[in-house]
């Protein structure tokens, strides 16, 4: 069963990490829309639908992967000091009141919206029209991802009410940890605090 969760963890960070490659395609696209606008005098009118469509599809395929890192953002201030089975047993209870049917309804409904957007060839309203109906079916492909996502996160609160304690999960990039990076410049504490000390006597002598 573990195995199979941390394969789902690193199919959704795979999908994360594969549309991320849309913020260079944005840096790139505005960079040469703003050399063609005011250098050469040359706008194009399709540049801000590209644009709109690209960050929403590194958007919403951003969420599984923020899921499977336990990276979204909490309200409750309460929530970070209840015991893991506490944790669990609440966010059970959540996933299947709210997270469910929303995500559910989102993939149901956003399939047939990208169908129905196929099926008359959608373009957008501009000059320079682009099609619009790939775009529309990342809203079905993010919805699943998420879906599948919340799935494996229902799994571990139910592994953790009955054990007590959070399974494991894929790891990714993490904020630096202070302490292990002090061990791996060789820096101790008292080191640190020798050149505070230095640091406040050059300071008082000026």
């Amino acid at each position: 069963m573990q195995s199979f969760l941390l394969a789902v963890d690193r199919f959704s960070t795979w999908i994360g990490k594969t549309f991320a490659w849309c913020a260079l395609l944005l840096t790139l696209l505005i960079s040469w829309e703003v050399f063609s606008r005011y250098v050469l005098n040359h706008p194009h009118a399709w540049v801000l639908d590209a644009q709109i469509m690209l960050y929403g599809a590194m958007f919403m395929t951003a969420g599984a992967y923020t899921l499977s890192k336990n990276g979204h953002v909490r309200g409750d201030v309460l929530y970070g000091f209840f015991r893991p089975r506490t944790q669990a047993l609440v966010d059970l209870v959540l996933y299947i009141i709210f997270f469910l049917p929303g995500i559910v309804a989102l993939t149901w409904a956003g399939w047939i919206y990208a169908g129905e957007s196929l099926a008359i060839r959608e373009q957008t309203f501009s000059a320079e029209p682009l099609p619009l109906y790939p775009f529309k079916y990342v809203i079905p492909l993010a919805g699943f991802t998420l879906l599948l996502q919340g799935l494996v996160e229902i799994i571990r609160c139910v592994q953790c009410i009955q054990s007590g304690a959070w399974p494991s999960r894929e790891q990714d990039v993490e904020e630096v940890d202070v302490e292990k990076l002090k061990e791996m410049v060789h820096v101790k504490d008292e080191d640190i605090a020798a050149l505070d000390r230095v640091v406040a006597a050059k300071e008082a002598a000026r």
